[in-house]
Parts: structure tokens; sequence; C-alpha cells
């Protein structure tokens, strides 16, 4: 076949490894990465690499990302749930979707998908250099990197949300600024005692979502957690979250009356994990061990107050949950039917290089997918 253009890719990540499959049958593709290709894939998923979300509706499916929804119809309507799945069948990868939607390789292994993928690259020239500088020259774009300098026609950056910002920086592409997202929240509140303690289909107050949270020696995580985290990732240290710890309303005044004689940390242990009903008792001062038919309307209400506006002081962030950033490439300056620089000509962003991330459960992957597609289908046309 004629060959088209000569292309260098910066990361040989999902995304940019995803660009370079789609390239390298009608171009010479060049992939520059200081480590083995599709190593980010590996701990995705718990090591199963959660691939993908079985939300088919492009629209419904962007609405998972706090940054980028509506940047990515454009992309996602060439490029979405059902291309990924049909994508990775081609790859060998058979694939299936658990009860909360989330879509794994069937073999469940990260590495399956890093195998077939690099086998797959058979094509492409795969370099293990870390690229230092990139310089505009006229119409071509070269990089220098650790060892070698090359040109291209074309350059498509796709580094991911923690790598040289500063190469970008100097060559005028616009950035907005980076936050960790997907983490776990410190608190205020010393948590330690009831550490390892889950509590399942809590809503939060102020997010309107719904979701399981896990304490922790720090303060909270687990994917409640982490959609708030993602969502408040500008917010200001230190603010209050705010939970109902119960899904449905609670009559404790009838409870007491019908339970007289037990105690209330063993009538509150029937709602709640019995250590956690510990804690929060001595937390507002209730003796433990005080039985139903003594407890005042003061008291009832206290307690009422701590299950339906239990409050969290969040203080900082502690990196435990998916390696996501919020922030990157300014979405402003890129052309979203293409993805290429708007300040600089014949340079293509994909993946979290972009001011684009989405919530826990295949979300971030398919955003490197769709976005990988979509450079190499405004390449190749």
């Amino acid at each position: 076949m004629e060959q088209g253009y000569n292309i260098g890719i910066i990361g040989a990540g999902p995304a940019g490894c995803t660009a370079a499959l789609y390239l390298q049958d009608k171009n010479g593709v060049t992939l520059l990465d200081f480590s083995t290709p599709m190593r980010t894939v590996l701990p995705t998923g718990g090591g199963r690499c959660n691939l993908a979300n079985a939300e088919y509706d492009f629209r419904e499916l962007a609405k998972n990302y706090p940054r980028g929804e509506k940047f990515l119809y454009s992309i996602f309507s060439k490029f979405a749930t059902a291309d990924t799945v049909e994508f990775f069948e081609k790859l060998g990868i058979e694939t299936y979707i658990q009860e909360d939607m989330r879509i794994f390789p069937k073999s469940n292994e990260s590495k399956e998908v890093q195998t077939k993928f690099i086998k797959a690259l058979n094509k492409t020239t795969i370099k293990k250099e870390q690229a230092l500088r990139i310089e505009n020259e006229g119409d071509k774009i070269k990089v220098v990197t650790d060892y070698n300098s090359y040109t291209f026609d074309k350059l498509i950056i796709a580094i991911g949300g923690h790598s040289n910002y500063e190469m970008l920086k100097r060559i005028g592409i616009s950035l907005t600024p980076i936050y960790p997202s997907l983490v776990g929240l410190m608190s205020r509140e010393n948590f330690r005692e009831i550490s390892g303690i889950v509590l399942k289909d809590i809503i939060s107050k102020d997010t309107r979502l719904e979701g399981d949270i896990l304490f922790t020696h720090y303060g909270i995580s687990g994917p409640l957690i982490y959609k708030i985290s993602s969502i408040k990732v500008k917010d200001s240290f230190p603010y209050t979250l705010s939970f109902k710890l119960v899904k449905e309303d609670i009559d404790l005044q009838n409870l007491f009356n019908n339970n007289p004689h037990k105690q209330i940390h063993t009538l509150l242990g029937e709602i709640i994990p019995k250590n956690f009903a510990n804690n929060l008792l001595q937390k507002i001062n209730i003796n433990t061990e005080l039985k139903c038919h003594k407890i005042t309307k003061d008291i009832r209400e206290k307690i009422e107050n701590e299950l339906y506006n239990f409050t969290v002081t969040i203080t900082g962030t502690k990196k435990d949950g998916e390696t996501v950033t919020s922030g990157g490439v300014d979405l402003k300056k890129v052309n979203p039917k293409t993805l290429e620089s708007t300040e600089s000509p014949n340079i293509y962003f994909c993946g979290e290089i972009l001011d684009v991330d989405g919530f826990c459960g295949g979300f971030n992957l398919q955003n490197c997918w769709s976005t990988g597609y979509v450079v190499a289908k405004a390449i190749n046309n």
C-alpha cells in the first residue's frame, strides 16, 4: 500500500496504541515511550482491565465525564461502547458485562489486553525512548528524545495525565490546571476505630449521588467518594460533605416503642453496621447501653440528625483510587472533530492528556479508545 504520512506518537498507553493500530496500515508510524506499551492498563479494574461501560447511548455515556461531556458528543458519535467491544473482538479478546455494567475481557486478565495489543502493532515502529522536547520546523515537527531526534509530518501526543507538560508549554499549548481525581478524601474526623467498615447505598446530599463509602485510617474512600472527589476536584479545602446513611426514612420512635428493653447500640446495629453504630453513639456522647425506653426526644433527634445528616470535613486528597487527573490540554484549543490543536497545526491529542476525565467504571479507558480512533480517522481521511 502506498505510504501516507510519517507520524510520530508520544505515549504508548491505550490512547496512543489505539491511534497507532488504526494508522499503521496507511502510514509510517513511530511510537515513542520510555516503557513497555500498554503498561498502564495492567492495574486497571483490579488487574482485570475494565475496558468500558455497557452504556450504549453515546449522550448518556458522555454524562459520566465531569470534564468534557459536551466535547465528547462528536467523538462518541464516531466511536462508543459497541465499537469498543467490536474492536477488542477483532483483537481476539472476548468480553463480558458485569452486573454493575462494567465490561471486562473474559479472561479477567489485563495482561491479555497488553499482549494482544502489542502483537497487533506489527507495522508500528516502537522506540523505547523518552521524548524530551518538541520543535516546530516549518510544516514538520521535530521530537528530541533521550537517544535520538525524529522529524514527523504529524505528531500525536498521548502522554496521559502525569507526564511532561513542560514539553507542551514550550510550544505554546494551552493547559488547564491539574488536580487529582477519583481519589480518597482525608478528613478532619478520626475514623481509625472504624477503618475498613463499608456503608452501602449511601446518599450524598451535596451531589445527590448514591453509592458505597469505605471508612479508612485517613478519612473516607470507596466508589461514591471517588465520584464526589471528581465532581468537587476544584473545591478549596476544607469543605464539608453531608450524607444520608439510610436510604429509607425510619420511624425511630416506633422502633424504640416496640423494643423498649433493647440497648440502643443493639437496635442501631440492625440498621447500620454494629461497630459504626457504636462509634456514632460515642461521637454524640450517648451511652451505647442505654435502653430504648429511656431515650428522650433530645437523644432521638441527635441520632436522627446523624443518620440523615452525617457530616465529614474534608481536608485534602489521598491517592488510592484509579490514577486519573482532572485538567490537561484546554479543550477550547482543540478541534473536537479531529482532535488537532488549533494552536499548533499537525499536532493532535488523545487520551487523558486532554482535559477530559470520567468516573470509575471503564469511562476513562473509553475516552482513550474513542479519542485514539478519532485522531487516526482524521489523519487517514
